[in-house]
């Protein structure tokens, strides 16, 4: 597909790249951006040579939050009636994991956007926060549930009641974020993550992705029902066969993803 606001690669095998590029808008997420970014995700997850995902902006920012020149004009009934939000579950149903690379700012809906990947790396500039209070809003795709869950109750507040942006070393030690590495080579070690995880039994990884999410869903008890579900279905793959053959036999597993 042709698109104009990102931009779609395939750094090496194995690896799907989705790149927003406004650069003159901070890459403010509009219903362009989001449309254009959840379709070339979902081609890649539809691909059966990619397993894993990267998503990323430029160095200077990742995402600056929602396009508030669009939002200004905006009311409660269009809010309710429109889709420009409900879009945000096509991200929730990609089967393949999805990795933020996250440099400079990460603010409002850029915030959202990389909690709700499955990962994140950051560069040592990267900058999170939730400022939608300035506005006289509140964060709307996901901000006070998913900070709250990563960072805390205490700290997700401060971040949402009185704008505090957190660094990466502060999202390193507060669990917001996997990794942080300079910005020269944040990206290079996001797609290397990727590739690793892309060369990974793709039925077992989608499996693992499925019952990990599930557990912020479900009590103790009913998350252990739904691995048991999926450890029994991971028992059914050509891979399982291979992988344990492989391992008795001290080779490497050749995965035939299925």
């Amino acid at each position: 597909m042709s698109y104009e606001t990102i931009v779609v690669e395939t750094p090496v095998s194995g690896v799907g790249l989705v790149r927003i590029n406004r650069p003159d808008a901070l890459n403010a997420l509009n219903a362009q951006v989001m449309d254009e970014m959840f379709t070339a995700l979902e081609a890649f997850d539809a691909t059966p040579e990619i397993g894993c995902m990267v998503l990323t902006g430029s160095d200077r920012v990742f995402a600056a939050g929602a396009d508030i020149k669009q939002m200004a004009e905006t009311d409660t009934v269009t809010m309710l009636t429109g889709s420009d939000f409900t879009d945000w579950a096509r991200l929730a149903r990609i089967g393949k994991p999805v990795i933020a690379a996250v440099s400079g700012w990460a603010l409002g809906g850029g915030c959202e956007l990389a909690m709700a990947c499955d990962m994140i790396i950051a560069s040592e500039n990267a900058r999170f926060g939730q400022p939608e209070v300035t506005l006289g809003i509140i964060p709307g795709a996901g901000g006070t549930q998913r900070l709250t869950r990563a960072v805390g109750k205490a700290l997700a507040l401060e971040i949402m009641l009185a704008d505090r942006r957190l660094t990466a070393q502060e999202a390193l030690q507060h669990g917001l974020v996997n990794r942080v590495y300079p910005v020269e080579s944040y990206l290079d070690e996001a797609i290397k993550l990727a590739a690793k995880i892309a060369a990974m039994p793709q039925v077992a990884v989608r499996l693992i992705k499925d019952a990990a999410n599930r557990a912020f869903e479900l009590s103790l008890t009913e998350g252990l029902a739904y691995e048991k579900r999926n450890f029994f279905l991971s028992f059914g793959t050509e891979d399982k066969a291979e992988g344990m053959q492989a391992f008795i036999e001290k080779r490497p597993a050749q995965w035939k993803n299925r």
